[in-house]
């Protein structure tokens, strides 16, 4: 793949119809130089960077100013309302832990409006020296001008190409959800289903990946791509579908599936096995120990946040790392009944 053309103050000057050391100016002078400017002037040289999403050179950061010592932290969705909370937290210890130890301070941007953008009216990204990037979901446009630009970032999660290769710490679901699915086989189930989506975020996309290169020589009885089904309705389909075991992609909804099942008298896993492709809420839930893999979030935030000062103090190329998810054995997987092998 062609590189990619990184921006420079003389491409902005020259799409801007002034002077370099104008640019520079804009960018950097004190308030007293800046006012020598032209208000038309600077107002057209500000809009070419916000248009372009050009951010400083680093390695020209670090010649004219020194490093900041601060790293960004930047998050598409609220890092802590209680609904997400168990979702970013364990990145948040990660990225602290990190930056603590490398000798940074954070600084968390939330995107200006409703709606989060790492590129809007007032870019903040250039108070740190670089920025890890958190979310279930990327804005595919920000990314590709991220990987465009020059300013340092590493996503946690792995990103498909936007425009140029990804800079990314990731979990490796696709291993981790084929060996579940082999893990089930072992046990003798020949009917099994599938609970969530199977597009759109990478994670989703591995996991389905995982699950549908495993299938092998059992049955796919029953698919329902999508989540937040109401549970009695989604264990109707499994068991109409004579489904004996289902790999569910939410923990939420597994949860709820378990609990109506326990309500109509039924037994898991004899009944039916319920197998859950991360531990997306809590690692257990009071009472059940759902059978699936740990997401290493906080190994993956360190991870990233190593990777970013590589980047930042050395100009580090870019690297794309998955980790292992270990399995956790739960009690939801077991073999199924020799009356659920009869009646389906």
């Amino acid at each position: 793949m062609a590189a990619v053309k990184r921006l420079t103050q003389r491409d902005i000057a020259q799409l801007a119809g002034v002077s370099q050391a104008t640019v520079s100016l804009v960018l950097n002078g004190t308030p007293l130089s800046r006012s020598r400017i032209p208000t038309d002037t600077r107002e057209r040289v500000e809009k070419v960077i916000r248009d372009t999403g050009y951010v400083a050179d680093p390695v020209a950061r670090k010649m004219v100013k020194g490093l900041n010592r601060i790293l960004g932290v930047f998050t598409y969705e609220p890092a802590f309302p209680s609904g997400q909370a168990d979702f970013f937290t364990p990145f948040l210890f990660g990225i602290e832990e990190a930056a603590q130890t490398l000798g940074y301070d954070l600084l968390l941007l939330t995107g200006a409006g409703k709606q989060r953008k790492i590129f809007g009216d007032n870019v903040r990204l250039r108070l740190a020296d670089g920025c890890v990037i958190l979310g279930r979901k990327f804005d595919n446009t920000e990314l590709a001008r991220l990987v465009a630009g020059d300013f340092p970032f590493v996503a946690v999660g792995r990103r498909d190409d936007a425009g140029g290769p990804v800079p990314y710490v990731g979990g490796d679901y696709a291993p981790a959800t084929s060996a579940l699915v082999e893990r089930a086989k072992s046990f003798g189930h020949r009917r099994i289903a599938y609970v969530g989506l199977n597009e759109g975020a990478e994670s989703t996309v591995d996991r389905w990946y995982g699950f549908s290169r495993s299938v092998g020589e059992a049955e796919l009885v029953t698919s329902i791509f999508e989540v937040g089904r109401p549970p009695n309705e989604t264990l109707d389909i499994l068991l109409s579908a004579g489904a004996t075991c289902v790999f569910v992609t939410e923990l939420a909804d597994a949860i709820a599936i378990e609990h109506a099942a326990r309500e109509r008298g039924l037994s898991i896993p004899d009944d039916l096995s319920i197998v859950v492709l991360g531990n997306h809420i809590r690692a257990e839930e009071p009472g059940r120990r759902f059978t699936s893999f740990a997401i290493p979030r906080e190994a993956m935030a360190r991870a990233a946040t190593e990777m970013l000062v590589r980047r930042v103090e050395h100009d580090a190329p870019v690297e794309q790392l998955l980790l292992h998810c270990e399995p956790l054995e739960g009690d939801t997987l077991g073999a199924p009944s020799s009356k659920t092998k009869k009646t389906k």
